[in-house]
């Protein structure tokens, strides 16, 4: 088993494992006793960062999820204790059109989201809680001003943003400032080797501000993940009917995937963990979310924080996968 390594979250002093372990497959694709032997085999690799959201499950199941957490926790033996817990709130709980104020970040539902998200998950506090997409029609002193409130009660210690644009964690880090708030510490965003523009403007943001990334889909929906070898090899259910399989109807596409795989592969490397690699040699990367459905594809994505990724592979990444190019120089001169 490959030995964890751990840094700060961000500007705190927060450290954390440099894998987050994703819990959107515990419910709709893991049961639940499958669900708490990978959190058992997480924390005992040293994984001790936990991602969920209120709404996973889905659909009639929405809190699924953070209920198969609270339950692993009552097991005790300090697994809360060991965990350092992060889960989300925006969308509402229930079928339907929303009843008014049952959405978005209202210091309203912010306080039920967050009591709610306790009561699922057996705790009393939330180690991160992340605001799951941007609300465009509340002013963040009013976020700031129940967020406060949730800190000095103990039932939340940090404050991150998903989905969040560089503007956003501006707005929102300078409004925490003047309010003598701690403000954002991490920007949970879609970040890979296929999909780089976080890096114009939300990275960038984060550097200045001390918000460490967690990038979410890793591996693109299964893209990176070896998708043109699983499929010369018979598929999967993810790869042939999922976002990769769509992606691979492109012909554009598979050519890039192919070379990416046939470079992967000269190196004798899995294509898989090298772009997680990628992601951990990235400035302002805490920890990519790794959601395995099995062990198996747990311990895969723990073998990639030792990856060494050579000078020569990241440029020859880099070809296949050009970046934006430095900000502001990307799109302006």
């Amino acid at each position: 088993m490959a030995s964890m390594e751990y840094t700060q979250l961000g500007r705190t002093g927060l450290k954390v494992s440099r894998i987050v372990l994703g819990t959107m497959n515990f419910g709709p694709q893991t049961d639940e006793d499958d669900s708490h032997a990978i959190m058992d085999a997480a924390l005992d690799a040293g994984v001790n960062f936990f991602d969920t959201a209120n709404v996973y499950g889905f659909g009639a199941n929405k809190g699924r999820t953070e209920k198969i957490i609270g339950s692993w926790f009552a097991k005790g033996g300090g697994r809360r204790e060991k965990t350092v817990l992060a889960t989300k709130g925006f969308a509402h709980m229930t079928e339907g059109t929303p009843w008014p104020n049952e959405d978005l970040l209202s210091a309203l539902n912010i306080r039920r989201s967050v009591d709610a998200s306790l009561q699922r998950l057996r705790t009393d506090h939330i180690d991160l809680y992340q605001f799951h997409h941007v609300d465009r029609n509340t002013p963040w002193d009013e976020i700031w001003q129940a967020m406060d409130v949730l800190v000095q009660q103990g039932k939340v210690l940090y404050v991150g943003s998903s989905n969040h644009a560089g503007w956003h964690i501006a707005q929102a880090n300078e409004t925490a400032a003047r309010r003598s708030s701690y403000g954002l510490v991490s920007e949970q965003c879609l970040y890979n080797l296929w999909e780089r523009r976080a890096e114009m403007e939300v990275i960038p943001a984060a550097q200045e501000y001390g918000v460490g990334i967690i990038p979410w889909s890793p591996l693109h929906g299964g893209l990176l993940g070896g998708a043109l070898r699983k499929e010369r090899e018979g598929g999967s259910p993810r790869t042939s009917g999922g976002r990769a399989g769509e992606a691979l109807r492109d012909e554009s596409v598979r050519e890039r995937i192919g070379r990416y795989e046939a470079l992967v592969d000269r190196h004798g490397l899995d294509p898989g963990e090298v772009a997680l690699a990628w992601l951990l040699s990235r400035p302002v990367v805490t920890s990519p979310i790794v959601g395995p459905r099995t062990q198996q594809q747990l311990e895969s994505g723990l073998r990639a924080v030792e990856l060494e990724l050579s000078d020569e592979l990241l440029a020859a990444l880099d070809e296949i996968f050009p970046g934006p190019g430095p900000s502001p120089e990307a799109f302006a001169w």
